[in-house]
């Protein structure tokens, strides 16, 4: 029995203008913070087309059985959603483009996706489901850790986008707030074909290492073609992003450690009320695709 059924998932419209340019240092001025996001961004497009095509042929291979049905469902939604990231992120990055920065990581992303796919282009496709189902239900585990310390953090000390534009303030809390409430499906999926723990440790761990040395290579990419570089307050900024009392890194690692535990399931996590609460109350600020139907209890 799988944990997606718990929650319906919504496809929503987010009402930002993505269309206006933005100033080069939009997150609260810092040139490193702004670096960081600016990065994670460049790798959502196709990251994003890589985990709806991983979650589509999983769908396919779901034996038909009624107990598969809300997965079924929510599994078509989640593809709503991410292909919703995609799309606002390509036009985020539009504008980065159009300020100078380089987007290397979606070549590296291109690269890697290709050479799996060629490698195993002989094997089952359950097989190769299984493959791309680990590797989405990790990065989605990821996101989903980030997104939730995103809205603990909202306005609050330790902010990570603390005094950002009030339009991309708002794109990235929506995105934190739908990765942390799609978060079980890929995980789930996974375990309905009869994916096993070694192998989701074994992609999480990949997955871990590749993401951190893309994200940090990225970042310095950014950094250069902004000219901030090699300035102190660049560095100082990104120490106490990272490192600080409120850092990224103690705040995240608990619960991307959780990952490896054999009991583990997202839906454990502490944090997931906090994207309802934030959809709740910026309703104004989004607009159903596909409303929810209304509860008759």
């Amino acid at each position: 029995m799988t944990d997606s059924s718990r929650h319906d998932l919504m496809v929503r419209r987010l009402l930002v203008d993505l269309n206006q340019p933005f100033s080069r240092h939009w997150n609260g001025g810092s040139a490193f913070r702004t670096a960081f996001a600016n990065a994670l961004s460049m790798s959502f497009p196709l990251g994003e087309q890589f985990f709806m095509e991983s979650v589509q042929q999983g769908l396919k291979l779901l034996p038909n059985d009624p107990a598969h049905d809300d997965l079924r469902r929510n599994g078509k939604d989640f593809v709503g959603q991410e292909a919703t990231h995609r799309h606002l992120h390509a036009r985020f990055n539009q504008v980065l483009s159009d300020q100078g920065l380089v987007n290397h990581w979606q070549t590296r992303i291109r690269g890697r996706i290709e050479w799996a796919r060629q490698r195993s282009a002989k094997a089952s496709a359950r097989s190769r489901a299984l493959h791309e189902l680990a590797v989405t239900a990790a990065f989605e585990h990821f996101t989903a850790v980030f997104g939730e310390q995103t809205l603990a953090r909202r306005d609050q000390a330790g902010d990570w986008f603390e005094g950002a534009e009030p339009a991309l303030k708002t794109l990235w809390c929506w995105h934190a707030s739908e990765e942390s409430e799609h978060k079980n499906l890929a995980f789930d999926l996974y375990q309905a074909l009869g994916g096993h723990h070694a192998g989701r440790v074994r992609w999480f761990v990949y997955v871990g290492l590749t993401f951190a040395f893309d994200s940090l290579r990225q970042t310095v990419n950014n950094l250069w073609h902004d000219g901030t570089l090699f300035q102190w307050r660049t560095w100082r900024d990104g120490l106490r992003f990272f490192w600080g009392r409120h850092g990224l890194i103690w705040s995240c690692l608990p619960e991307l450690l959780a990952y490896f535990r054999r009991d583990f399931h997202p839906s454990h996590s502490g944090q997931s009320e906090l994207a309802q609460q934030w959809l709740t109350a910026h309703q104004h600020l989004w607009i159903a695709v596909n409303p929810r139907p209304v509860s008759s209890n």
